[in-house]
């Protein structure tokens, strides 16, 4: 299935193609549009000179290096210090637990709870995101492992409640408009 999460052909192609990227965009998502957070790994790997992601390359550079890739206009992220920070002890957790490949956190998971439990293990990625990310992972990208739609909640249902359900131009309006609505039903409720 041909994703549509960033806002360029060539960021959608870099996220089918290149787990690293798929997972940095999931972790980017916060505080900044759905689509920038998932458009931002291909610009850092453009900005680095590659046509692909390496977690231990990115672990390896030097802090102010990869700061400055997320700080050069236009930034990765609203908070490009902090971003650039995570993301690299994502990318070091990724190569001392993984074996350098995003792909391993998903890879022969033998249920939707452990799918759950290893995403949420990661830096940057807490309960409500790895429920996302591993109902991503079974909506678009086929990793389904049994008990999946409970481990994932509410996102692991049919309906347009999170970038899992992004599937077109169309969907991402829905999903947008579904975040706005629970973002004002919980200041309602506050």
């Amino acid at each position: 299935m041909a994703l549509h999460l960033a806002t360029t052909d060539e960021g959608n192609a870099l996220l089918e193609r290149d787990p690293l990227a798929l997972l940095l965009g999931m972790q980017l998502d916060q505080q900044i549009p759905m689509e920038k957070a998932f458009t931002s790994p291909s610009v850092l790997a453009e900005r680095m000179g590659t046509d692909h992601l390496d977690a231990a390359t990115i672990a390896a550079l030097p802090p102010d290096t990869l700061l400055e890739h997320f700080r050069t206009p236009p930034a990765l992220h609203r908070f490009p210090g902090s971003m650039a920070t995570r993301t690299q002890q994502l990318c070091q957790a990724l190569v001392d637990d993984w074996g350098g490949d995003a792909a391993n956190v998903w890879k022969d998971v033998s249920s939707g709870s452990e799918l759950v439990a290893r995403i949420a293990s990661l830096p940057g990625f807490g309960d409500q995101k790895a429920k996302i990310f591993a109902a991503l992972l079974a909506k678009q990208l086929g990793v389904a492992p049994e008990g999946w739609q409970e481990a994932t909640g509410d996102y692991g249902k049919p309906g347009h409640r999170s970038i899992a359900d992004v599937i077109d131009e169309a969907s991402r309006v829905k999903v947008r408009e579904h975040k706005k609505a629970k973002k004002a039903e919980a200041r309602e409720k506050v």
